[in-house]
């Protein structure tokens, strides 16, 4: 899987993503302008020491992004959407993308991609969801869709050691 960041303001909202998709094998993709620096003490702060780890491509603008990524299936999380994220059918290659904080995805490219627009419910008072926690719902359903191929399940260690501290 793929998670895009259009112009990210927030270093920690970054380094948390940027955890999410270590610890799920997603590459992580920004396109410019970033808010930070990718040597930002808060972006690393919330990727701890994950950050080594992770495949992170960094693009100059939307239009960069499209044209190194020829034929990519974009999936574009946004409120306006009349879609929810679990209509639709995820494949491994697919991207989830995501606007900035403060703005989210521009206009002008939700409107060339309302098809491929999806939206996480939630009551009408709020406006919107924390970058991290929308990035982690959205790709965790993917993952999901994919019976989280390629991922460990720990569940079976957790038994053992509950289970040996019973004994």
């Amino acid at each position: 899987m793929n998670i895009v960041l259009h112009e990210p303001e927030i270093p920690s909202n970054t380094g948390n993503i940027g955890r999410t998709c270590v610890a799920t094998g997603t590459v992580l993709h920004l396109i410019k302008p970033l808010g930070f620096s990718l040597d930002d003490k808060l972006l690393k702060r919330a990727g701890l020491d994950y950050w080594k780890d992770l495949d992170v491509r960094v693009y100059e603008s939307f239009q960069d992004f499209l044209e190194k990524n020829p034929g990519a299936k974009v999936y574009m999380a946004t409120t306006k959407a009349h879609r929810r994220y679990d209509e639709v059918t995820y494949k491994p290659d697919d991207f989830i993308m995501f606007g900035k904080e403060t703005a989210g995805i521009p206009e002008e490219i939700l409107v060339d991609h309302e098809e491929d627009c999806i939206r996480i419910p939630m009551n009408e008072s709020i406006r919107s969801l924390n970058l991290a926690n929308s990035a982690a719902v959205i790709l965790y359903e993917a993952l999901r869709q994919q019976r989280f191929e390629g991922l460990q399940e720990h569940g079976e260690l957790h038994r053992l050691s509950w289970k040996n501290r019973e004994d």
